[in-house]
């Protein structure tokens, strides 16, 4: 399958590649060099640098999905398949709805860089794609912890893609998390690009290219409930359905079943 790749030189700067260059060259934002990538092009099933999630619905936001380990009800909810990795989520035949979300290098994870995803994001009013970050270990719970969302779309709001951050002092229980939303033509019928720079200083999010968040710590502030990011988070992608806002507007049951699908998930860091 043929597909149009885009790939970034200096930071946030676009650049448009042949479709042949999936393989054959992947462009590092300047000062930064590759050090992990999947290209979801070998096998049918994730490797294990990837870990599965396993909960029952209502896990958190009030979600209606099962996430489980590969497979529910005989069919797969994560799977390799024309050199891109498609989380499903479905109707089982036991009336309940499952779906996949799975991390990668959840022991390790990595202490700034840049990371980026190609994704095609599912329709439907009840999905609440999403591609973010968590720390791999923290004495603090969430929300001081800290957690970065490179981008979130729910299908009620189609074309809306947004990006936030949430420590103790910014969250979205207290309503004071800090998010960008941005507006783009074909969210859910064609790629996207997008990516994260994460600095000891600031953190800038990208679709396409294009700046979405833009934040600094000398901005949010020094301390640690202000700016936690400052040790390894790890990279997710999963698919919601329903939930706190997925389903703020109800779930349209008809758009089932439904695919996320993403080309490739590369992470860089500054070269030595």
């Amino acid at each position: 399958m043929k597909k149009l790749i885009i790939v970034f030189g200096a930071a946030g700067m676009m650049m448009s590649c042949s479709p042949s260059m999936k393989d054959a060259e992947i462009v590092a934002p300047e000062g930064y060099q590759l050090v992990w990538h999947d290209e979801f092009n070998e096998g049918t099933e994730l490797s294990d640098e990837w870990m599965h999630e396993v909960k029952d619905d209502h896990w958190v936001n009030s979600e209606l999905q099962n996430y489980r380990d590969g497979e529910a009800d005989g069919k797969r909810v994560t799977e390799i398949k024309d050199g891109n990795l498609e989380i499903h989520c479905f109707t089982g035949s036991d009336g309940k709805v499952y779906s996949g979300r799975v991390y990668a290098h959840r022991q390790t994870g990595w202490e700034y860089g840049y990371f980026e995803a190609r994704i095609w994001l599912p329709k439907g009013k009840g999905t609440w794609p999403a591609f973010w970050m968590m720390p791999v270990k923290s004495e603090y719970r969430w929300p001081q912890c800290g957690e970065i969302d490179i981008m979130e779309e729910v299908g009620v709001v189609p074309n809306d893609v947004s990006s936030s951050l949430h420590t103790q002092t910014y969250n979205h229980v207290k309503g004071t998390q800090i998010t960008h939303h941005l507006d783009i033509e074909n969210a859910e019928e064609g790629w996207h690009v997008y990516a994260c720079e994460w600095t000891p200083d600031a953190i800038t999010t990208f679709v396409d290219g294009q700046v979405q968040l833009a934040a600094t710590k000398a901005e949010m502030g020094e301390g640690h409930d202000e700016w936690p990011f400052h040790y390894a988070f790890y990279p997710i992608l999963n698919l919601a359905w329903g939930g706190d806002w997925g389903g703020m507007e109800g779930v349209d049951e008809s758009a089932l079943p439904i695919t996320m699908k993403v080309d490739y998930i590369r992470v860089f860091q500054k070269e030595n």
